[in-house]
């Protein structure tokens, strides 16, 4: 194509084919705005879930400039490092040793370490070739044991809760100073001392046959170890404070004015309780009952120190196979059923009360 003389331009027509040219840009149509708006479903759980990651990550810097970091590393450090180590890492080695055969030690990890359930068939139906249709002797002590748990939570609970309720609504300054001294003199007591004060108080020729002898109540001493009720008593005692405390940290944050209202409305004691005090005071509920079964389930000194000569608890049962029968997956078998009893127990009393795991926890 010949040059154009100089203060001339070229000119250039392009045309196109129709069928090819863009779409014009008509605006957001159905399907886009249909898009939008399942993305924005979808994103949103997870926008909200990075922004409580993002507060969490907030309160923890707060956190260590509230401590200072050496200080707050040590609590981050000594905090996992105790769960980690003393409490999930036995717990998972306790389940992992409960489906392992009982070898010596030079065979364990070796051809014939495999996994079984025999451990807790055994729990179940008992000794293989035996007649019995099931294990019941072992059964019968989980269930009494269970039981016998409840029974000691729900006594703790009647004669902590007027005390709890007391010391947080009715005393103040000195008067409950120095409740709180009575509580706690006692517990500085070792535990296995306090069982053993029991047994003295409740034996033939103990305190109490000797009061109730002496008032003409009884002609001949009664048997309080051989009927369980020195073990009941000293569980319910030995727990005390796992109840009170609590039930007075839930009862103590209820405003007074409410319980003064529902007086001048014509509500009687019991209602006030029913409708006022025990629907605030649930999360310290949920956490008393907690603690008080599942250190009752697992209690070992007690029982044995006040336990009659026909009694027998859950736990003896788990020392035996772990010491005298020398059968570790036995007992590491029969400790974790115990533990998801405790568990399960710990799912009900959050339903029945209504509380999450943080309410418990913050008791």
């Amino acid at each position: 194509m010949p040059d154009l003389p100089p203060g001339q331009h070229e000119l250039k027509l392009v045309i196109q084919d129709p069928a090819k040219a863009p779409p014009a840009d008509g605006g957001l149509g159905f399907f886009e705005i249909l898009t939008a708006i399942i993305v924005a479903l979808i994103v949103a759980p997870f926008l909200q879930r990075e922004a409580g990651k993002w507060t969490s990550h907030f309160n923890a810097l707060s956190f260590v400039q509230r401590n200072g970091v050496a200080i707050s590393a040590y609590l981050i450090i000594f905090s996992f490092g105790w769960i980690i180590f003393m409490i999930v890492l036995p717990q998972l080695y306790m389940f992992d040793f409960s489906f392992r055969f009982n070898l010596p030690p030079p065979e364990i990890g070796g051809p014939n370490d495999v996994y079984t359930l025999k451990n807790y068939r055994y729990l179940l139906f008992g000794r293989e070739g035996s007649d019995e249709l099931l294990n019941w002797l072992h059964l019968e002590v989980f269930f009494k044991t269970i039981v016998a748990s409840v029974i000691v939570t729900v006594f703790n609970f009647l004669l902590c809760y007027p005390l709890a309720f007391f010391m947080a609504q009715m005393v103040r300054g000195r008067s409950q100073r120095l409740l709180f001294l009575c509580l706690l003199l006692p517990f500085w007591v070792n535990e296995i001392l306090r069982a053993f004060a029991f047994k003295l108080i409740f034996a033939e020729k103990g305190l109490v046959n000797g009061l109730l002898m002496g008032a003409g109540l009884l002609d001949q001493p009664y048997d309080f170890l051989g009927a369980n009720v020195a073990l009941y008593t000293g569980l319910t005692y030995a727990y005390l404070l796992l109840m009170i405390f609590p039930l007075y940290n839930a009862i103590e944050s209820l405003d007074h004015n409410q319980v003064e209202a529902a007086r001048d409305m014509g509500a009687s004691w019991l209602r006030i309780h029913y409708r006022v005090v025990m629907p605030h005071a649930k999360p310290g509920i949920a956490s008393g009952c907690t603690m008080v079964f599942m250190l009752t389930a697992g209690a070992l000194a007690a029982p044995n120190i006040l336990g009659g000569p026909s009694s027998l608890w859950f736990t003896q049962i788990i020392y035996q196979w772990y010491n005298t029968g020398g059968n570790w997956p036995q007992g590491s078998a029969y400790a974790f059923v115990l533990l998801l009893s405790c568990i399960v127990f710990v799912r009900i009393m959050m339903r029945v009360f209504k509380v999450g795991l943080g309410d418990i926890a913050k008791r």
